[in-house]
């Protein structure tokens, strides 16, 4: 596996665990607990702790959770590029990719690792798909015809734009 999909696929791993780990249990406030080490208020909910300040920085709901736009990436009709010009548009998608992540728009990108018509995801942190669908445009292999976007209004955990600061801590090596 190249160092591309790895990296890619370690991002999908991590949402993963995200959407697993969000749970539907009952909630139960606790009053008693002091502040965390920042001094911030929280809350006993079941077996977590509750940061208000936290919920509201990452734009959570009642239930920690937000709308993004996710986007299945798809094979595009124009694949009969040569090797040489399909490698160039991969490491300019790839730059996209990380492009993207950096301004904090996307916040999951990552590769289904089999050879279907779905080649990857994106999940995006925009309120629309309208912006969605502009930054998917910036993609030069969406530009080239190579891959192309379905986009879709998405419910997740509002903690998944903390994913790319956890990564960038366990990443050894950039693309």
């Amino acid at each position: 596996m190249s160092s591309d999909a790895k990296l890619l696929s370690v991002l999908f791993f991590g949402l993963l665990f995200l959407v697993v780990s969000c749970t539907d249990s009952p909630t139960k406030a606790n009053e008693d607990l002091p502040g965390d080490l920042e001094g911030r208020p929280m809350v006993k909910l079941g077996e977590s702790a509750f940061d208000a300040r936290l919920a509201r920085e990452l734009g959570a709901d009642d239930y920690g959770m937000k709308t993004y736009v996710m986007a299945f990436l798809k094979a595009g009709p124009n694949r009969s590029q040569d090797s040489l010009e399909a490698a160039r548009l991969q490491k300019a998608h790839l730059q996209n990719i990380s492009r993207m992540a950096e301004s904090g728009d996307l916040v999951i990108a990552g590769p289904f690792m089999d050879e279907g018509d779905v080649r990857g995801i994106y999940i995006f942190d925009v309120p629309t798909v309208e912006e969605a669908e502009a930054l998917t445009n910036t993609d030069p292999a969406i530009q080239a015809g190579r891959l192309e976007m379905e986009l879709r209004p998405w419910y997740g955990s509002a903690a998944l734009v903390k994913l790319n600061e956890i990564h960038e801590k366990i990443q050894k090596e950039d693309f």
